[in-house]
């Protein structure tokens, strides 16, 4: 019995071990997978999908893209971060959305400033042709204004009972010449002084008649402006027979604003145009600068003077003039391409190409302006020379930013709270800030009453005064986003001067609001309550905002057409 128990452990014990092992064949996993499994960096990154045409569109899945429909392509992700806040494009990518760079260098900056204005004639060079004796007008061999007229031409035919009395008196005077030649020389002097010639008083004299009718000659040439007198009438010693305008010389005069006065300076060189000449180019000296302000448009007088030998220039005609002005003050100075920066009303902007990258890497760069010149910017700070920048596709490369949450125009890091850049501001400020709101309170209500010209004038009124905003009563980041503010509302306010269109004015006028809102937001005003109101109908349903005293709607991008329209947004209280 032990025997055959025995047997049985033995042949049972065989068929677990052998059924261990068996399993063990089946199910034990390879140890080379497992070590594979052991290091996760080596696991397969995600797959981020993009748009050729819009690099900003990151996606984690295939498909189309939002904007263009294009099939979406995986976009090359780096080894590691260069920068967390930096921007991050394939070189694909870059080159369908046109980014283009290129180097920060310094340069001596010459500004274009450019005039408009009219020929006019040179003031020194107006004269009146006037009547040197009194009479009747008998004859009037010039008729009509514009008529060219020389010295010593005959202009009018008069009866004149003194010249006939003076001719009797020298017809007598002639007979005794010889015994009294004091009275014969003062007959002829009294001849003179009516301005008859030589010739005529010879004539008188030899044929020993009396001429009842004198001739007027011109005294000057040039051209007939204005005919002040007609046939048969009566005239006394010095009426004014014509006015007459020599204009073999002329006077162009351009308007300039204050904010380009600074440039301008007597002998600089003006290259002008004419419209009525094109193609042909012109050129003068500053002569004279209006040292007074036109209390209306705000402008100053440029005078050049041109030769008019040709005639071909007129009094009348529109001119456009460049003055290329050295700005001396900023020589050897960065100076950078206007389509690299970006505003934001606050603050200027640039977007700085990582070096030391296999791709392209770029990343926002705030930075201080100087005089614009042109299709550039002087800048004061935030760059150093030899750095690459953005040129071209900014737009493109911030929207990727803020796509990705990064700092962009619109996603800022602010340091300073509103209560700290509140707190570097003055009283004074204040209240030259509180007129500045007044004038666009003016500014508002001309487009509301679709006025143009009452609204240039009044852009023109609030330019001037916040060009002369005391800025050494702020201090802080209060000084700096007043600077960053005021120049682009310069930009906006002379647009709208310049521009005669009231929608095109509208536009300017709706970047302006808008402009104008983050500075009484951030500086605030004193004792005043501002609306910040809304038309959404504005601009083809995109919608705009102004500012306003009162919570009732005056529409300034409708006026009378739709004067109700809008609503308020927010209430700002000072």
């Amino acid at each position: 019995m032990k025997k055959i128990f025995s047997n049985r452990y033995v042949r049972y014990s065989f068929l677990i071990i052998g059924g261990v092992f068996l399993g063990w064949l089946i199910f034990h996993s390879p140890q080379e997978p497992a070590v594979q499994n052991e290091n996760p960096t080596e696991e397969k990154q995600e797959t981020i999908w993009t748009c050729s045409m819009h690099p900003q569109i990151q996606m984690h899945e295939p498909g189309k893209c939002p904007l263009c429909f294009m099939d979406l392509i995986p976009l090359a992700q780096g080894d590691s971060e260069i920068d967390s806040n930096a921007v991050h494009l394939s070189e694909g990518a870059a080159q369908l959305a046109n980014v283009l760079t290129s180097v920060v260098t310094r340069q001596n900056p010459v500004k274009e400033v450019r005039l408009y204005g009219k020929v006019q004639a040179d003031e020194r060079l107006l004269q009146s042709q006037v009547a040197h004796i009194s009479g009747r007008i008998e004859k009037l061999l010039v008729n009509f204004t514009g008529e060219i007229v020389q010295k010593g031409q005959t202009l009018a035919v008069i009866y004149s009972p003194e010249i006939v009395t003076a001719q009797q008196e020298l017809l007598e005077a002639a007979k005794t010449k010889q015994s009294q030649p004091e009275i014969y020389e003062a007959s002829k002097e009294r001849l003179r002084q009516w301005r008859l010639s030589e010739s005529q008083i010879n004539s008188i004299e030899n044929s020993g008649s009396i001429q009842n009718n004198v001739e007027i000659v011109s005294d000057i040439s040039g051209i007939i402006t204005a005919r002040r007198v007609n046939h048969g009438d009566y005239i006394n010693q010095g009426t004014v027979l014509f006015d007459v305008v020599d204009l073999s010389r002329l006077w162009v005069l351009f308007d300039a604003y204050e904010s380009d006065l600074r440039f301008l300076q007597k002998g600089d060189n003006v290259e002008f145009t004419v419209q009525a000449l094109p193609g042909v180019k012109l050129s003068g000296k500053i002569a004279f600068i209006d040292p007074v302000i036109d209390p209306v448009n705000r402008v100053a007088k440029v005078r050049i003077e041109t030769t008019n030998q040709s005639g071909k220039l007129k009094p009348e005609m529109f001119v456009t003039g460049t003055v290329k002005a050295r700005l001396d003050e900023y020589n050897d100075m960065l100076v950078i391409p206007r389509s690299a920066v970006l505003w934001t009303g606050t603050r200027s902007i640039v977007y700085v190409k990582l070096p030391d990258s296999e791709e392209p890497v770029f990343k926002m760069r705030e930075v201080g302006l100087g005089p614009m010149l042109g299709n550039s910017y002087v800048i004061t700070d935030g760059l150093d020379e030899g750095e690459e920048i953005v040129t071209q596709g900014a737009f493109s490369v911030d929207a990727a930013a803020q796509l990705e949450g990064k700092p962009s125009m619109m996603n800022a890091v602010h340091i300073d709270t509103e209560k700290q850049v509140k707190s570097d501001i003055s009283l004074d400020f204040s209240m030259q800030l509180n007129t500045a709101f007044e004038k666009y309170i003016d500014l508002k209500d001309a487009f509301v009453q679709s006025d143009p010209k009452k609204a240039g004038q009044a852009a023109g009124v609030m330019e001037q005064l916040l060009a002369g905003a005391d800025m050494g009563l702020l201090t802080g980041d209060a000084h700096t986003q007043w600077m960053n503010l005021t120049g682009n509302l310069n930009i906006l306010l002379k647009q709208i001067q310049n521009s005669g269109e009231i929608e095109e004015q509208r536009k300017d006028f709706s970047m302006l609001s808008n402009e104008f809102y983050k500075a009484v937001k951030k500086l605030g005003l004193t004792g005043k309550t501002a609306y910040y109101q809304f038309c959404p109908m504005a601009f083809n349903g995109k919608g705009a905002y102004w500012l306003s005293t009162t919570k009732n709607i005056s529409n300034p991008y409708y006026g009378d057409q739709m004067l109700d329209c809008g609503e308020n947004r927010e209430t700002l209280k000072y």
